[in-house]
């Protein structure tokens, strides 16, 4: 009876891997074919005659590689006003005690189940009279204000677990708050640091409705965008889009490798309180 349970869900697992491993390499095929073999039937997974063609044409036209500069100066200036914000803020509700704590952290958990879209409008306007508009600041700190919400909550339940003996430790030294937050939160912390930046780094990195309401010079569009000018209004360069796509696609894959280790210990460590 064991077998057979683990016969069936190593096949259910295979199953799933394969079903979600597919698109990937129908990407790279579709990437690696030329245009001229790319609707032939049967189709090939697997092309014959492969070239680097479309990673060529991709790289060199549309200002690709402008587009994707923009996006990794976008997405560090992100970061660093949302981890300045979010770990601050997190550290607060965790280790002090103030008026209005409880309800002000329920109203930054509310924030989490509005949809972006629905804020376009409103975030226009702000940002058109902060003369932000057309601009990479225009981006980032609204980038940055919407993850806040997700990535306060997730760094508090991970700050909760690390005990408070260490406060009164640091106190007794004549350490500050300052001084525990900087030498023994924010080291403690790291495995918490892990998903917060795959997540944010995914929905700032594929972002697409407001770069393209923000954004009107096209030296400074974003990578989503990019990806965007090579559909064309009649006929689409298939090959080419997904060469993009994969170009793309690639800082996340190697920023994941990099931090594999620590995003399950990060996801669960705040799941409970110790």
């Amino acid at each position: 009876m064991e077998f057979l349970k683990k016969t069936t869900t190593a096949i259910a697992l295979t199953i799933g891997a394969i079903i979600s491993i597919y698109p990937l390499i129908f990407m790279i095929s579709t990437a690696l074919q030329p245009a001229t073999f790319l609707f032939e039937y049967p189709p090939k997974l697997f092309p014959s005659e492969p070239t680097f063609q479309n990673f060529i044409q991709a790289w060199t036209s549309q200002s690709f590689s402008v587009y994707l500069g923009n996006s990794v100066l976008v997405t560090l200036l992100s970061f660093v006003f949302l981890f300045v914000f979010s770990s601050t803020m997190a550290f607060a509700y965790s280790r002090f005690e103030f008026k209005g704590k409880n309800l002000s952290f329920s109203i930054i958990m509310a924030a989490l189940v509005i949809p972006s879209l629905t804020l376009i409008i409103p975030q226009f306007i702000l940002i058109n009279k902060l003369g932000l508009f057309d601009s990479y600041w225009g981006l980032v700190f609204v980038y940055a204000a919407g993850a806040i919400p997700f990535t306060t909550f997730l760094l508090k339940g991970f700050f909760d677990t690390i005990t408070k003996d260490i406060d009164e430790s640091v106190y007794m030294d004549g350490g500050s708050s300052l001084r525990l937050f900087i030498s023994i939160i924010l080291p403690l912390s790291k495995p918490a640091f892990v998903p917060a930046i795959i997540f944010n780094m995914l929905t700032i990195w594929e972002e697409f409705p407001w770069a393209l309401t923000i954004i009107n010079d096209p030296l400074k569009r974003t990578l989503p965008i990019a990806l965007a000018t090579f559909q064309g209004q009649y006929t689409t360069q298939w090959g080419i889009v997904f060469a993009g796509s994969l170009i793309a696609v690639l800082p996340l894959i190697i920023l994941f490798i990099f931090l594999q280790r620590y995003f399950i210990a990060g996801m669960t460590a705040g799941a409970v309180k110790g």
